[in-house]
């Protein structure tokens, strides 16, 4: 039997009932262009000062959640509480990653399968395996639509950690030795947390910087990473749209 917290994530008198379907965007820049593109309308609730909540217009089905920016796990996961209270059950996730990897380059795409928890969250909840994976049948999908649109991409484990001032050279070792793809710093919390509370999680991740050689190079500014982030993010307002159809 699961020994709940003592503050637990509610749904207030004044929050929204949300759609089966949600997409947590870590980026400010690409949840605003994604709200744009899906004309999303922001809705106001109990955690509004702590990230941002729109929804798209009302049509046949559900409509679809857009929610963010977030930063490291304990604010991610804050949220994804909150969606869950609030009635999503599939959530994707987009965001950024430093590569571990040689043949990971700024503005590769990458499904994390599963990640190795460096950070604080996830501890918080037990769960009765190891450490969890992201949904196969939204993985499935995923991969499906990023073929269909002719995008590469790698899956594999990744590294998620609180701290991107100790990816020290010892540790980027260990982990590029054990073939650990790249690092970030929210989905191990995540896909721990669906886990616990028993929804659909996968994420799609566009590489934003390298450290395989042991040096920080950072892309923020290539064209090719701006590019691959704007398709990675529209494509998984499609797959969020199409989920609920």
């Amino acid at each position: 039997m699961k020994s709940e917290g003592i503050i637990r994530p509610v749904k207030g008198k004044r929050d929204p009932q949300l759609g089966p379907d949600a997409l947590m965007v870590m980026l400010p820049a690409e949840l605003k262009h994604l709200v744009r593109v899906a004309k999303a309308e922001e809705v106001l609730f109990s955690d509004t000062p702590l990230y941002k909540l729109y929804q798209t217009k009302k049509g046949p089905g559900p409509a679809i959640t857009l929610a963010g920016p977030f930063m490291g796990a304990p604010h991610a996961v804050i949220a994804l509480e909150k969606l869950i209270v609030l009635g999503a059950r599939k959530i994707l996730v987009m965001g950024w990653c430093g590569s571990l990897q040689p043949d990971l380059k700024i503005g590769d795409l990458l499904i994390p399968d599963r990640a190795i928890a460096e950070e604080g969250t996830s501890q918080h909840y037990p769960l009765p395996y190891g450490a969890p994976r992201s949904d196969s049948s939204l993985n499935r999908m995923l991969e499906i639509s990023l073929e269909q649109q002719g995008l590469t991409f790698t899956k594999g484990e990744i590294w998620t950690t609180d701290a991107i001032y100790r990816e020290t050279p010892e540790k980027v070792g260990v982990f590029q030795k054990k073939g650990v793809l790249a690092v970030e710093m929210e989905i191990s919390a995540l896909l721990t947390v669906a886990a616990y509370r028993s929804v659909s999680l996968t994420g799609l991740l566009v590489v934003s910087d390298e450290l395989f050689d042991l040096k920080w190079r950072p892309g923020f500014s290539d064209p090719l990473l701006k590019k691959n982030t704007r398709l990675a993010g529209e494509l998984l307002l499609r797959l969020s749209e199409s989920l609920t159809r």
